[in-house]
């Protein structure tokens, strides 16, 4: 290990200023860091960060016997969304309604979610007890098959793209240094002198030399290191319905209503009175190789405010089972956003193992959003040598775990076509043609 910190005279660099980033950085600040710059090829939001949205789920932990890292994590986030001046104004404790319609995948949701009375769930068998979790008017839909619960407390959505904002302007405010744009702030490979990393050169060709690089680069971290097969960048799609001003007060403070197998929806956002829907399947990657355990793959993100036909027709089925009334609505935006999956979806959140000065803070595998409040700060630990012996274990460099790797793996994920797709294979008439946004 290289010598201690000192937040007073230690220079940090963090590549990549999207969801994990920007935490970093807050809570590096926090702790009275002083040299510390951020490089990123976006400015803040970036373009192609999952946290540049405007709604994520947040779901709570399971209180009580279950001490797991993840449900300890998700708690901690949990009470952070509650307390944190800088990400409380975002959090929205609505409630969410889970379902799914497949037997088995029903079972597995129960047991997953300990959705028990006990835990304040309330089971929901008919489409009339889904109907009633909302206001006369919003669900109209007949939900065939679909069994599920709804919970009210503890659990709900927040603003995503605000709450990432905002702990971004409050590092700068504090006195994080922001290099963000391209060419600036446009990372094109890491420095690697006597066996470490000493820092990044951005596209214009300036070497930002430190004496601790932190790698927050998400889908992008495979481009700049080499991660042994232990990050598989993968993206989902999203659409926006606009609405009425009236519709977006029918539909203010819902509950988020999520169907495993089907896709997810939240209340309307305030600015710009648009509906967010989420098609449900594993995901997308990018030219996927003919053999399933190829090594040298990396599949490559791609920024797209579009998305494939068959991922409108995902929405609309949704809608059809839920909204009826809004199936057949025109889009007004639609995107494809970004993270990037470990084998076993854990974070990977340790030192390099080679690298002694190099942090990793990568693999949010669709769930790291939720933690924007406090995973930054786990990061810190892990740089400052601190870290929680149980998640040091859990989200340790395990290349192992890699070896021989499924791209084409679902990873416990459902709904489409239960298959990984390839934007590769999207021919260009296979596409939404939505009118940009100016």
């Amino acid at each position: 290990m290289p010598s201690t910190v000192d937040p007073s005279t230690t220079s940090i660099l963090i590549v990549g200023c999207g969801t994990w980033g920007s935490s970093t950085a807050l809570h590096l600040v926090r702790r009275g860091y002083k040299n510390v710059t951020v490089l990123d090829p976006y400015e803040v939001p970036s373009a192609i960060s999952a946290g540049n949205d405007v709604n994520k789920i947040v779901e709570q932990g399971h209180r009580g016997e279950d001490a797991s890292v993840s449900n300890r994590v998700v708690l901690e986030a949990t009470k952070a969304w509650e307390t944190d001046p800088i990400f409380k104004p975002y959090y929205h404790a609505t409630g969410v309604v889970v379902a799914a319609t497949k037997p088995e995948n029903v079972q597995e949701l129960y047991e997953s979610e300990h959705a028990t009375p006990e835990n304040g769930y309330e089971p929901l068998k008919t489409a009339e007890d889904f109907r009633r979790t909302m206001p006369e008017g919003v669900l109209t839909g007949e939900f065939p098959g679909w069994k599920g619960w709804a919970k009210k407390d503890g659990c709900g959505w927040v603003h995503a793209r605000k709450a990432l904002v905002s702990a971004a302007m409050e590092a700068q405010r504090l006195g994080v240094k922001l290099v963000t744009g391209s060419p600036h702030g446009q990372v094109g490979s890491l420095i690697y002198e006597d066996g470490d990393v000493k820092g990044a050169i951005t596209a214009d060709g300036k070497h930002h030399r430190a004496e601790r690089t932190i790698l927050c680069a998400g889908a992008n971290a495979p481009q700049l290191l080499d991660m042994k097969n232990q990050l598989r960048p993968t993206a989902w799609t999203l659409a926006h319905i606009k609405m009425t001003e009236e519709e977006a007060k029918l539909y203010k403070d819902l509950p988020v209503l999520f169907n495993v197998e089907r896709g997810f929806f939240m209340e309307p956002d305030a600015d710009n009175h648009e509906l967010k829907i989420c098609d449900e399947h594993p995901g997308y990657c990018y030219e996927l190789p003919q053999s399933g355990d190829d090594s040298t793959y990396v599949s490559r993100p791609i920024a797209k405010h579009q998305i494939p036909l068959v991922s409108e027709q995902g929405v609309r089925d949704f809608l059809r089972e839920t909204m009826p009334h809004l199936a057949e609505r025109p889009f007004s935006h639609a995107r494809v956003c970004w993270c990037a999956d470990t084998p076993d979806r854990g974070y990977l959140i340790t030192s390099h193992p080679e690298h002694a000065s190099l942090t990793l803070g990568v693999g949010g595998s669709g769930h790291g959003f939720k933690v924007i409040p406090t995973v930054g700060g786990y990061i810190v630990d892990c740089m400052e040598g601190k870290l929680d012996e149980s998640m040091k274990h859990t989200w340790r460099w395990r290349p192992e775990t890699a070896v021989r790797r499924d791209w084409t793996a679902v990873q416990g994920r459902m709904g489409g076509s239960y298959k990984v797709l390839d934007f590769g294979d999207v021919k260009e008439d296979e596409w939404t043609t939505i009118k940009p946004r100016l």
